[in-house]
């Protein structure tokens, strides 16, 4: 992508608690080239050892935004277009239809997304399948990374053969 055009999807982490989750993100972030926003708070300080670690000498590479409350997000960004993914949606990730510049919300490790958010768009909610009974949720690092390459495919290559 190049500095002058917008880019492909934003992804968005609301309240993250594991430094090396973000750094994770933050790393697929810099190898896709699209900007990543954290919302808080934050479980960790953005100069944590943990972060840093996970996220190489890449971070410095990272188109990083922050706010405060994910109504200032809201207010500052105007999002044309938002999805949110949780485990307990029940649309498939690969079912929504990403757009150019469009934002791709997750929750913390723990708790995920806020109620309000689910009675607020109850729409726009999205999952990874998981057969298995005996795991509680994915890490969201990888997560976020299967649903970055989903955005991806679906954006840079809708018009390429199979």
């Amino acid at each position: 992508m190049s500095k002058s055009s917008s880019p492909l999807f934003h992804i968005v982490l609301l309240a993250p608690e594991i430094p090396g989750n973000t750094g994770s993100i933050g790393r697929t972030c810099v190898a896709l080239d699209i900007p990543l926003i954290l919302i808080k708070p934050f479980g960790f300080d953005l100069e944590e050892k943990a972060l840093r670690r996970a996220g190489l000498d890449y971070w410095k590479h990272l188109k990083l935004d922050q706010y405060e409350s994910f109504e200032e997000f809201l207010e500052q960004r105007a999002p044309n277009s938002l999805s949110f993914y949780s485990k307990s949606a029940h649309a498939p990730f690969y079912k929504n239809r990403y757009e150019k510049g469009c934002y791709l919300v997750f929750g913390n490790e723990t708790r995920g997304l806020p109620k309000n958010l689910f009675d607020n768009y109850p729409d726009l909610f999205y999952s990874l399948p998981m057969f298995s009974k005996r795991v509680r949720s994915l890490n969201l690092a990888n997560a976020v990374t299967a649903v970055a390459y989903e955005g991806l495919r679906q954006i840079s290559y809708k018009n390429a053969v199979p």
